[in-house]
């Protein structure tokens, strides 16, 4: 989840999170570690207290909003780390280049095929919300790609963070293996101290050759990845609403009827454009006509007069 956050355990109210550097006796005001970390303070603030993110905490997640949560990082890792790999060797970005450390796609695959099986690409779909955020992402890698500073800063500090609190809080809530099934997106086999390379990312960030409108500019960025990402959250949030109990796994999960028939998550992009929709509403419609509604009270009348001569 996004956000430079430190973890603490918390009590009976869930897991908590809060704001928390270690200091360096050599960091300066200026430096873009410390505008990025005071630029974004309000925005850290607002992520952690979205309600999906206070409901994550306390334990309160279904797995079918666990796995729409997971398919949203898919997509927009997947856009993050082909922007770093373009600008690889682009000195406004290479510092903090950390491939084999960072990059979070391979591990993010691995937790698809465990929730949604090996044929786990037919099965998703990129949300109106995340679909926003990748947009961003490629434009900001393609033309502004100084601008990407602060997508990886926003991202992987806050994975190395506060997100090691979020992977325990899932195993323990879904029931998840031990052995880290459906939780690879938390685990960081190449860090064996997240808080010396926090402290080495943060060097290299302060390190890079901008300017004072270019820092002001990453931190504005900063600022604005946070909003997709609260963006994000506020649809997951809506969606775990209209969950009205546990999808079965490997089922189709329960949707009410309720909300806009195009964004009914869970069925469209399997049946097609020209046929997609969710069985509630295409039932409901069908139920509408006027045929089909001679057909049924046919049927109806037939079943009773089966009942009656069965009776007499």
């Amino acid at each position: 989840m996004p956000s430079v956050m430190e973890s603490s355990e918390g009590g009976d109210e869930g897991e908590s999170l809060r704001y928390e550097e270690m200091e360096d006796d050599n960091v300066s005001p200026t430096d873009l570690s410390e505008l990025l970390k005071e630029g974004t303070k309000e925005s850290h603030d607002r992520a952690e207290n979205t309600q999906f993110v206070k409901d994550f905490l306390k334990g309160r997640i279904k797995k079918e909003l666990f796995k729409l949560a997971t398919t949203a990082l898919y997509f927009t890792y997947s856009a993050l780390e082909e922007e770093m790999d373009r600008n690889k060797d682009n000195p406004v970005f290479a510092p903090l280049y950390f491939p084999l450390e960072l990059h979070r796609k391979e591990a993010l695959i691995k937790d698809m095929k465990y929730f949604y099986g090996e044929d786990w690409k037919e099965k998703i779909r990129c949300s109106e919300a995340t679909q926003q955020y990748v947009d961003r992402i490629h434009h900001v890698g393609q033309h502004e790609p100084e601008l990407l500073v602060a997508h990886a800063y926003t991202r992987y500090m806050g994975d190395l963070s506060g997100g090691q609190v979020l992977k325990k809080v899932a195993q323990r809530a879904l029931k998840l293996p031990s052995t880290e099934e459906g939780v690879q997106f938390y685990t960081f086999e190449n860090i064996s101290n997240a808080q010396k390379f926090k402290q080495l990312y943060r060097a290299r960030l302060n390190a890079l050759d901008l300017g004072k409108d270019c820092k002001e500019r990453i931190v504005e960025e900063a600022n604005r990845a946070f909003r997709f990402n609260m963006e994000v959250f506020d649809e997951l949030d809506k969606i775990g609403r209209s969950l009205t109990e546990e999808a079965q796994d490997g089922g189709v999960p329960v949707h009410d009827g309720k909300g806009d028939l195009r964004k009914c998550p869970y069925y469209a992009d399997k049946l097609g454009a020209a046929a997609a929709g969710c069985p509630y509403h295409t039932a409901a419609a069908l139920a509408k006509q006027p045929i089909v509604q001679l057909i049924l009270a046919v049927c109806v009348a037939v079943a009773a007069g089966a009942a009656a001569w069965y009776v007499m």
